[in-house]
Parts: structure tokens; C-alpha cells; sequence
């Protein structure tokens, strides 16, 4: 675990808004698996960032997804899923490009 990561986990109270990083870590996904809840409809950043734009998110509202494991069990099948799907593709790009070359 990274010193940021543990320092921010060890605050007794984190701050009202969370970036994607800090979200990650409070709900215990990884980064990259953030844009992924997004799309998916299973988290909501605060206000209306542009799709590039940084994204913040309400602690209070994390906390209850956090204390909800029926959002957590949904949101890591949607993790799952993302991942799978991606790396399906993958393969059938590589079988394609060897079907192309034999």
C-alpha cells in the first residue's frame, strides 16, 4: 500500500469530496475501475464534470454505497464483466490476426 493511500484511510474524517483515486480507495476498487462504475450507471460524480473533465465524488454518498452490500456485489459482477468482455475482444483479435497469417 502506497503512503498516500495509507495516510488517506487513516483520516478520521475524509474530506466531503473525494477525486476517482481516493474514491477507489475508500470503496476498495482500483482506480481504472472507476470510469468503469461510472458508465455503468453504479456511481455518479457530483455536478456535471465535462466527460474529460476531473471528477469528484460525495463521501456521504460513498459511505452508503460502502455499507450497501447488494451496490458492492452489483458493482464487482459490472468489474467483472467490463474486464471480461475487453479481454474477449482481445482474443479475438489475436485469433483473427493468426487465422489472417496461416
Amino acid at each position: 500500500m502506497n503512503q498516500a493511500k495509507k495516510d488517506f484511510l487513516s483520516l478520521a474524517t475524509p474530506p466531503a469530496r473525494l477525486g476517482i483515486d481516493e474514491t477507489a480507495w475508500f470503496l476498495g476498487f482500483t482506480e481504472h475501475d472507476i470510469p468503469v462504475l461510472i458508465s455503468e450507471g453504479l456511481l455518479k460524480p457530483l455536478g456535471r464534470p465535462p466527460a474529460t473533465g476531473s471528477k469528484y465524488f460525495a463521501t456521504v454518498e460513498l459511505q452508503n454505497l460502502r455499507n450497501d452490500t447488494r451496490w458492492l456485489a452489483k458493482a464487482s459482477d459490472a468489474i467483472v464483466n467490463h474486464w471480461r468482455e475487453k479481454n474477449a475482444g482481445r482474443r479475438a483479435k489475436v485469433e483473427r490476426q493468426i487465422t489472417a497469417l496461416g
